[in-house]
């Protein structure tokens, strides 16, 4: 383990203690310069990129060396004293991770300030979990052992991201209704995958007029929380980076105070003595199989292209998919429409390979995640949020008296690169 993640170790178990200002004095005591750097990445997270440097880099004594040739982002640099720093344009992408040669980078922890969060007790904290969770902590842990699980760590409550690519998919079908008329029109998404949506912004800026305004579901999930609760502290989590980054851009950092990792919240359950598979059923989210299938490459393509049949049954032009897998993809498959090669009215592109479950901080590999994720699409008892009364109903709650309204109100799941 390097030191980065035994020290943060060591402040979990003193936050769960209730001893952390004892633990982070005897730290600041000792003097250990690399240590106050590592606890300082640790107590203020929120200062820092999704990925932070925990150690002196020197893969390259010339130029940026092997960690910023492999930023997607141009986020890896070498400061005017020849120090490598990780700057704002870090979207978690996660290749430094993999090309640093010695190790001394690591995605950012926000454990501590998680277990500090639900210590305060004074608000409602909520766990938003991703679809990919499906068969990460074990193949016995099911949605309702999972809530469970969280309540016992001392979170009021969790909700599935599900339900809100539910509603995404909902608005994604009524985006494409409105603006595909013809056979020259196409349409850029996910929505849902921070990396695709960064490429398009930073070298692929005439593409945007393609892209339905739609906030992530993550966003749509937080957002719907504050507004039913207000004061509630809302923590995403799943297998991805990039979301550390996606929660912080100004026009949409009202959504999701903390985003954790698969990695942070099995160390946690390690800590706390909590085995999920061990634990009763609680209730379960009620989201169809269009929602849960968002995880892997082409469900979103599935979901929006379901939806839209059952939306619109007779319509002339119909969705026609075709899906980017991986950054490399991405990159191509946009270069190639920027030149005019379409053969597509429906782009979705995935930063990772599979899609959200080949994401850099999944618990098992992205083949078993895939299967895990369609067997429990398959148990939805509804197969798009157009047949589900639940999703109907959180609607309604939010203020959409129709499925319409979606695209009346642009105010709420819409965002505009």
């Amino acid at each position: 383990m390097d030191r980065y993640s035994e020290l943060n170790r060591e402040l979990e178990k003193a936050a769960v203690a209730g001893n952390l200002d004892e633990a982070c004095e005897k730290i600041q005591k000792a003097g250990n310069s690399r240590d106050l750097h590592l606890l300082d990445l640790i107590l203020h997270p929120e200062n820092q990129p999704p990925v932070v440097k925990t150690g002196a880099c020197r893969c390259s004594d010339e130029g940026n060396g092997a960690c910023a040739v492999s930023c997607l982002f141009d986020a890896v640099k070498r400061d005017e004293n020849g120090k490598l720093i990780i700057t704002s344009k870090c979207t978690g992408c996660g290749e430094c991770l993999k090309a640093c040669p010695q190790n001394n980078l690591e995605g950012r922890k926000d454990s501590v300030a998680l277990i500090r969060a639900l210590k305060e007790k004074d608000v409602p904290v909520y766990a938003m979990i991703a679809p990919a969770f499906s068969g990460q902590f074990s193949p016995d842990v099911t949605s309702g052992k999972l809530r469970s699980a969280f309540k016992l760590m001392g979170f009021y409550g969790m909700i599935e991201v599900a339900m809100f690519a539910d509603i995404l998919s909902l608005k994604e079908a009524l985006e494409f209704d409105r603006t595909i008329i013809n056979d020259e029109d196409f349409l850029l998404t996910s929505c849902c995958c921070p990396l695709w949506v960064a490429l398009i912004r930073k070298s692929y800026q005439t593409m945007i007029p393609h892209v339905p305004p739609s906030v992530s579901p993550m966003v749509a999930c937080g957002r719907s929380i504050k507004k039913l609760h207000p004061d509630a502290v809302t923590v995403f989590i799943g297998p991805c980076l990039a979301k550390k980054a996606e929660a912080r851009e100004p026009d949409i950092s009202d959504a999701v105070d903390l985003v954790l990792t698969f990695e942070e919240i099995a160390e946690l359950f390690d800590i706390l003595k909590i085995e999920p598979e061990k634990l009763e059923e609680d209730q379960s989210d009620h989201s169809s199989r269009a929602g849960r299938v968002y995880a892997r490459v082409s469900g979103v393509s599935e979901a929006v292209q379901a939806t839209l049949n059952r939306l619109r049954p007779d319509r002339r032009i119909s969705l026609k998919s075709q899906q980017a897998d991986g950054m490399i993809d991405c990159k191509k498959l946009l270069k190639e429409l920027s030149e005019g090669e379409i053969r597509s009215n429906f782009i979705e592109g995935m930063g990772c390979r599979g899609g959200c479950v080949g994401g850099p901080k999944s618990l098992i590999g992205k083949d078993e995640a895939r299967d895990h994720v369609n067997r429990y699409g398959n148990e939805a008892g509804f197969k798009t949020p157009v047949d589900s009364p639940y999703v109907l109903d959180l609607l309604k709650r939010l203020d959409f008296d129709t499925v319409e309204s979606l695209l009346e109100r642009d105010n709420y799941f819409t965002r505009i690169l």
